[in-house]
């Protein structure tokens, strides 16, 4: 199976591909307080209620997917929004899900979305996704440990479920031929353009500390003013 949007639909049952559908991505703030070190399942739901609710009542009636990534100590790194759908569906696809876990060097991930029904019980679809991301994570190495399913007042933990055991030793995915191919390159081109942001944000730095104005750092680095800014 080639690398492809997946919308899970609660009609259909399975995730298939959208591909129409381009992914909207958006870094989650964070206060100081909730890049704490993970322990549990419900230190993830304390922190993805409060960003679930900070959101009005009609976005809450939107599916969101989310992706948390953590380093070696379970700390929390970063919370990204990769999808926002309908009712009762929302379109994921790998890259996006792994792509800032490689640029951020996280470790492990946990995925979170929500059901805007206020049921939090587990479907077909979101086994069959949990499961394809689990076996890409391994080809990749990064962790998926958990993935939780939340309401506006509760959740359910595929790691508290013996989910996510169950699909490590009898998933349905395995990554192979052309996904493989694709993932592996995926991962190549991810790193490099790590790399190449690292050196452009050294430079700016060295730009910075002999008076150049932003501005014309930005021409010489090709970095955003904000990214110059945060230096």
């Amino acid at each position: 199976m080639p690398i492809g949007h997946f919308c899970f639909s609660r009609g259909h049952g399975l995730p298939f591909p959208d591909p129409n559908y381009k992914t909207p991505t958006m870094n989650v703030r964070l206060t100081k307080e909730q890049k704490i070190k993970v322990l549990n399942s419900a230190d993830i739901y304390a922190i993805m209620q409060q960003v679930l609710l900070r959101e009005n009542k009609i976005r809450r009636n939107q599916e969101h997917f989310w992706v948390v990534g953590l380093n070696h100590n379970n700390k929390i790194l970063f919370v990204e929004l990769i999808g926002l759908g309908a009712s009762n569906r929302v379109n994921a696809d790998p890259p996006d899900v792994f792509r800032m876990a490689i640029y951020k060097l996280a470790s492990k991930l946990i995925l979170v979305h929500n059901h805007p029904s206020g049921s939090h019980e587990v479907t077909d679809a979101d086994i069959t996704f949990t499961d394809h991301m689990l076996k890409v994570g391994k080809l990749i190495k990064v962790e998926v440990l958990d993935h939780l399913v939340i309401t506006e007042t509760n959740y359910t933990s595929f790691a508290d479920q013996g989910v996510m055991d169950e699909l490590q030793k009898n998933g349905l995915f395995e990554i192979m031929g052309p996904e493989k191919q694709e993932l592996e390159q995926f991962k190549i081109d991810t790193e490099k353009k790590r790399a190449e942001k690292e050196k452009a944000i050294s430079i700016a730095k060295s730009l910075k500390a002999s008076g150049m104005s932003d501005a014309d750092i930005k021409k010489h680095t090709g970095l955003s003013l904000k990214e110059i800014g945060g230096i």
